[in-house]
C-alpha cells in the first residue's frame, strides 16, 4: 500500500463514511483524535500504533527516549485540539529477545513523560509479538466545547501561525542514518555528531507544545482551526484547507528553520524549505488566527511565526518563493512516527 498524504486520507473518508454514528460522537478524518461529547465538555481520544523497524529504529534510539517520545506523540494529537491530556494506556508486545529489564528501561521514558506533565497511566499490559517490539499508546483528555479547536473554521484573510522551527526532526534523522551506515561498515568508528545536538534532540526527544496552548488562553487569542505539524507543514495546512473548504498561501522567507537545520541539510543537499514543507516529526502545532489578533500573538513571536496566509477556496493552494515566485503547494508524506 503507497498513498500520498492526501489519497489515504480520501481513503480513509471513503471507508469510514459507510459507517453509521448511532451516539452523539464524531469521526474526524485526518486529526487522529476522536470526540465524545461529556455534558459542556469534549472527551479527547488519540491513539498511535508504533512498529519496530518501520516507526523508530533501535540501532540508534534509546528505549527511554523511545518510551518519551511515545508518549509526546499521542499527547501532542490532543494539544492540537486544545485538549489538556489527563490519562495515557499502553500496550507493548515484544518478541523474545527483549528483556523485563528492557521493558523497565521503555517504561521509565512513558513515566518521565507522565510525570512532566501530570499525566496518569490507566492501563499498561505487555503481550508477545514476533516483530520485536509494538507499542499502542493511547491518550485522553478533556476540552471545554467552546474552547476545542479542530481542522476545521479556517477563514478567508486568517493568518497562518506554526510554532517552534520546522525540519530540525528530519536533519537528526538524516544524521542518524548516516551514522549508522558508518557503523555497519566498521563498528569501531565513533559516531560524528559533533554540534547537532539540537537536532538530535529533535528527533529522539521532542517536546510536546504544552506552553503555546496556555499561552493561547492567557492572550485570549482563539485560533479558528488548529492541528499538528507531524508529516510536514504542507500536509498540515492542506488538511486545514480542505476541512476548511479554504485556499492558502505559504511565504517562504517566512518559514521557521534554525540555522544549524539549514546547515546541516545543506551537507545533505537537501533545501531547507522541503524539509519544512515535506519533512516529519516536528510535532509543532499549526493553527489559524483572526487578522484583529495579531497584536495580541506578538508576545509570543519568539516561539510562534506568521508563516502565510488563508485565501478563498478557489485560489488554490500555493507557495510564495524567496525570488516572488508562486509554486503549488503540494504534500509528500515523510512519516517516521505518525
Amino acid at each position: 500500500m503507497n498513498f500520498t498524504s492526501t489519497a489515504k486520507f480520501d481513503k480513509i473518508r471513503e471507508i469510514t463514511k459507510q459507517f453509521k454514528i448511532f451516539h452523539n460522537t464524531s469521526c474526524n478524518i485526518g486529526s487522529s483524535a476522536a470526540i465524545v461529547p461529556n455534558g459542556d465538555n469534549n472527551v479527547i481520544y488519540a491513539s498511535k500504533q508504533f512498529l519496530d523497524s518501520i516507526h523508530f529504529d533501535l540501532t540508534y534510539f534509546p528505549l527511554k527516549h523511545l518510551g518519551y517520545k511515545f508518549v509526546v506523540v499521542v499527547i501532542s494529537d490532543l494539544l492540537a485540539h486544545n485538549a489538556i491530556p489527563a490519562y495515557i494506556s499502553v500496550q507493548l508486545n515484544v518478541s523474545n529477545r527483549f528483556s523485563f529489564a528492557d521493558i523497565e528501561e521503555l517504561m521509565s521514558g512513558v513515566r518521565y513523560c507522565c510525570e512532566q506533565f501530570e499525566i496518569d497511566l490507566l492501563q499498561f499490559d505487555v503481550g508477545t509479538s514476533q516483530q520485536g517490539l509494538v507499542a499502542t499508546v493511547t491518550a485522553m483528555g478533556n476540552v471545554e466545547k467552546s474552547a476545542m479547536r479542530s481542522l476545521s473554521g479556517a477563514k478567508e484573510n486568517d493568518l497562518i501561525c506554526v510554532t517552534g522551527d520546522l525540519g530540525a526532526a528530519y536533519a537528526g534523522l538524516l544524521l542518524l542514518e548516516r551514522e549508522k551506515k558508518v557503523f555497519e561498515v566498521n563498528p569501531n568508528m565513533q559516531p560524528d555528531f559533533e554540534g547537532y545536538d539540537y537536532l538530535l534532540e529533535r528527533q529522539l526527544k521532542p517536546e510536546p507544545r504544552y506552553e503555546i496552548i496556555k499561552d493561547l488562553k492567557k492572550y485570549n487569542i482563539e485560533p479558528t482551526a488548529m492541528t499538528l505539524v507531524s508529516n510536514g507543514l504542507a500536509a498540515a495546512i492542506l488538511h486545514i484547507c480542505r476541512a476548511s473548504q479554504k485556499g492558502c498561501q505559504l511565504i517562504e522567507a517566512k518559514l521557521p528553520i534554525d540555522i544549524v537545520t539549514f546547515q546541516a541539510l545543506k551537507n545533505f543537499n537537501i533545501v531547507a524549505t522541503t524539509a519544512a514543507l515535506n519533512g516529519g516529526d516536528d510535532y509543532e502545532l499549526l493553527f489559524t488566527i483572526r487578522p484583529s489578533d495579531i497584536e495580541k500573538i506578538e508576545p509570543l513571536k519568539k516561539d510562534v511565526s506568521i508563516v502565510g496566509y488563508i485565501k478563498e477556496k478557489n485560489a488554490g493552494y500555493h507557495l510564495i518563493t524567496n525570488d516572488d515566485k508562486q509554486l503549488p503547494l503540494t504534500s509528500q508524506e515523510f512519516s517516521p512516527i505518525e
